[in-house]
C-alpha cells in the first residue's frame, strides 16, 4: 500500500464480503423452496428470499466496485484520495441503505420492480452516495494532474452507471412500460457500462500481474468501450420479448448482446501470452488466477451461454425460464463477482498482517471450489431449464406440474451450490483471518519508470 488513503478500500471490501455471504444464504434458501414442503412459507416466502438474494447481489458487487476504485485510483493517479472522510461517510450511508432495504423487503416494503425494488427514499440515498463517490474520485484525479486511459474508462463506466440509474427513479403506472425502461438501467448496467468498469479493473490487474505493456492493454480498452456503445446498447433489445416493441429489435438484440465479452477475453489472452513469452510474473499468483478466470468465465457465461439462448428463434421458447437463470448466474459471476474478488486478492497482502503475497492454500481452495460449484450450478439450471421449456412450452404442461417433473435437477443445484458456498465461505474466512494493517509500503511502484508517455496526460 503506497498511499495511506487506500486503506479505506479494506472496509468497503469487508462490507462486500458480509453482503456476499448473506446473498448466498438467501440464494440457498430460495433453491430449497423448489423441493417443498416449505416450513417458512408464511415467514420467508420465495418472493421475499429471491428479492433479497438478487438485490444483495447488486449491492455487494457495487460495494466491491467502490472499494476497488478507492484502491486503484490513488495508484493510477499517484496521489492520495481527495477526502477519506467523504469515503467513510459514503460507506456508512451505503451500508445503512442496504440494511434498511433488506429489513423493508421482509415486510414487503418495495417497488416490485425486479432488481430495482428499493423504495424511492433508498434510491435517493443511492444517488447521494454515487454523487459523493464520483466527486471524491474526480477531485482526486484533478488534483493529481495525472489521468490514465485505464482511469478514464473506469470513471466513464462509473459515471454512466449513475446516469443510467435515472429511469429507476421514475414511476410508471403501466407495467409493460415499467419493464421496458427497467432494462435501460439493468441491462445497460450489467451488459453495458459495467463492462467498462470490469475492463478497467482487468487492464489494471493484467498490467501489474503479468507485466503486459500498458499501451497495448489500454488499446484493448478502446475496443471494449466501442463494443459497449455498439453491442451493449443494441443488445438491450434481446430482453424485449412480449413487451410490444417492433419485431426487428429481437435479432439485433440477440446478436449484439453476445459480442461484449470478446474484447475482455482477447485482453486476457494477450496478457497471458506476454507473460509466458517474457517469463515475468507478479508473485501474487492467486490474484492472477482470479483475473484470468474472470475473463474466461465471462466469455463462457456472458458470451457463449448468452448467445446460446438469446437468438430469437430460441429465446421465444427459453425467455423467462430457468435457462435464463443459467446464463445470468454464470455471466454475473464471471464478469463482476470474479473481478471484484481479483481486486480484493491483489490488494489484501498490502492491507493485512502476515499474509503471503502468493496466496494461501485456503485461497486456492476457495478459487477452485467456487469455479467448480458455479459450473455445476450452471449445468443444473441448464438441464432444469431445457426440461421446463419442453414440458411447459412444447407439451403445454402447467407450471406446477412441470416443476414436479424437474425437481430432481434442484437436488443437483443445491449440491453444486453447496460446493460453491463452501468456496465463498473459505474466501470470506481467508479475508478476515488476518488483521488489517495500514502502514505504507516502501516498495517502489513497478510502473514508475516504465509507463509509456502516451498512457497518461
Amino acid at each position: 500500500m503506497r498511499y495511506k488513503s487506500q486503506s479505506v478500500a479494506y472496509w468497503y471490501f469487508a462490507v462486500a464480503m458480509v453482503l456476499f455471504g448473506l446473498q448466498l444464504v438467501f440464494g440457498l434458501l430460495s433453491a430449497t423452496k423448489y423441493l417443498g414442503p416449505d416450513p417458512l412459507l408464511y415467514i420467508l416466502p420465495f418472493d421475499v428470499t429471491k428479492v433479497i438474494h438478487t438485490n444483495l447481489l447488486i449491492v455487494w458487487v457495487l460495494t466491491g466496485f467502490m472499494g476497488a476504485t478507492y484502491w486503484m485510483v490513488p495508484e493510477e493517479s499517484r496521489s492520495e484520495l481527495h477526502s477519506v472522510k467523504l469515503a467513510y461517510i459514503q460507506l456508512i450511508l451505503w451500508t445503512l441503505m442496504g440494511v434498511t432495504a433488506i429489513i423493508g423487503y421482509l415486510f414487503r416494503y418495495g417497488t416490485g420492480n425486479k432488481l430495482l425494488e428499493q423504495p424511492l427514499p433508498h434510491k435517493l440515498v443511492i444517488v447521494v452516495c454515487m454523487l459523493i463517490f464520483l466527486y471524491n474520485i474526480g477531485m482526486t484525479i484533478k488534483k493529481s494532474g495525472r489521468f490514465t486511459t485505464t482511469e478514464g474508462v473506469l470513471v466513464l463506466g462509473l459515471a454512466s452507471s449513475a446516469v443510467l440509474f435515472f429511469p429507476a427513479l421514475l414511476h410508471y403506472e403501466n407495467y409493460t412500460v415499467s419493464i421496458f425502461y427497467r432494462w435501460w438501467t439493468i441491462h445497460l448496467w450489467v451488459e453495458g457500462v459495467w463492462m467498462m468498469i470490469m475492463g478497467a479493473f482487468l487492464a489494471y490487474l493484467l498490467i501489474r500481474l503479468s507485466g503486459a505493456d500498458r499501451e497495448v492493454m489500454e488499446k484493448w480498452l478502446y475496443v471494449i468501450v466501442g463494443l459497449v456503445f455498439i453491442a451493449g446498447i443494441l443488445g438491450t433489445a434481446h430482453h424485449y420479448y412480449w413487451v410490444g416493441v417492433p419485431q426487428y429489435w429481437l435479432p439485433i438484440g440477440g446478436f449484439f448482446s453476445a459480442l461484449e465479452p470478446l474484447a475482455l477475453a482477447g485482453m486476457a489472452a494477450y496478457a497471458y501470452a506476454a507473460m509466458r513469452r517474457s517469463g515475468l510474473a507478479h508473485p501474487n499468483t492467486l490474484a492472477l488466477h482470479w483475473t484470468i478466470g474472470s475473463a474466461v468465465f465471462a466469455l463462457f457465461g456472458a458470451g457463449l451461454l448468452g448467445l446460446a439462448h438469446t437468438w430469437p428463434s430460441v429465446n421465444k421458447w427459453t425467455h423467462g425460464t430457468l435457462v435464463t437463470a443459467m446464463h445470468g448466474h454464470a455471466a454475473f459471476y464471471g464478469a463482476y463477482a470474479m473481478i471484484v474478488l481479483a481486486m480484493i486478492t491483489y490488494a489484501l497482502p498490502a492491507m493485512t498482517h502476515g499474509r503471503r503475497e502468493q496466496g494461501s492454500s485456503m485461497g486456492y481452495w476457495a478459487f477452485w471450489l467456487q469455479i467448480s460449484g458455479m459450473f455445476g450450478m450452471t449445468l443444473s439450471f441448464a438441464t432444469a431449464g431445457i426440461g421446463q421449456v419442453y414440458l411447459e412450452r412444447i407439451m403445454g404442461m402447467g407450471y406446477l406440474d412441470a416443476q414436479l417433473k424437474i425437481q430432481v435437477h434442484f437436488l443437483m443445484l443445491i449440491a453444486t451450490a453447496s460446493v460453491f458456498t463452501i468456496g465463498v465461505a473459505l474466501f470470506i474466512v481467508d479475508f478476515f483471518r488476518y488483521a488489517p494493517r495500514f502502514q505504507l509500503s516502501q516498495e517502489p511502484d513497478p510502473e514508475l519508470d516504465t509507463t509509456s508517455p502516451s498512457s497518461a496526460t
